[in-house]
């Protein structure tokens, strides 16, 4: 089938593709994956690097002044409402899981600022717990492969996992990302050198819509 030539190329592409944010433990994934929401990752790193040493575990962050977490927290957009998340789900860690991040989707999803996104990268990349994460990249990308044709993320998880092997869930979702930042983008894909043109269903729809 067509998408297996398709998943094979992109694993030949970006063989060993690793997360763009820079964490050291789950506790640290988690509260980066929690900020990189409509931000980049290298923002996200430039603010983690000083976080992390103010606040280096739920224990301390869950102590946080909302305001200092703030400024803090500032330039990574969506401040005002991250802090706030940031400073409840270390709270819970706190309360209900000793300070630890629990290895479990359907906990993780409690937590204030957490979906199946950040779950499944917190579950991948910090437990090498099978996941497959959905973001805007993952999202655009598969779809104008032909990979997926759900309507929202959780769909599309779905779809992926169907047909991609449970064991390179993870590795998938860095394929995805790394594909939609260096050629697949949103508004200027770069079809014309991309390996995959030749079986694209976006890019020949747009060579007949000339």
């Amino acid at each position: 089938m067509q998408y297996q030539e398709i998943l094979r190329r992109l694993e030949q592409h970006y063989f060993g593709a690793k997360p763009g944010l820079d964490f050291e433990n789950p506790y640290q994934l988690l509260v980066a994956t929690i900020l990189s929401a409509q931000c980049t990752d290298v923002r996200v790193n430039q603010v983690t690097k000083s976080l992390f040493a103010h606040y280096p575990d739920a224990h301390a962050l869950e102590k946080a002044e909302y305001e200092t977490l703030s400024d803090e927290i500032h330039s990574c957009g969506f401040y005002s409402v991250k802090a706030k998340n940031l400073i409840a789900t270390a709270k819970i860690l706190c309360e209900q899981y000793g300070g630890e991040v629990p290895p479990d989707m359907d906990a993780l999803v409690q937590l204030p600022g957490v979906g199946r996104k950040t779950a499944n990268v917190v579950l991948s990349c910090a437990f090498g717990i099978p996941g497959l994460a959905v973001d805007t990249h993952v999202f655009r990308v598969s779809h104008r492969l032909g990979l997926s044709d759900a309507k929202d993320p959780e769909g599309t998880e779905m779809q992926l996992c169907a047909i991609i092997p449970q064991e390179s869930w993870g590795s998938a979702h860095h394929w995805l990302i790394h594909h939609g930042r260096q050629i697949c983008s949103a508004r200027s894909p770069k079809c014309k050198d991309c390996f995959l043109a030749d079986i694209c269903p976006f890019y020949q729809e747009q060579k007949e819509q000339k």
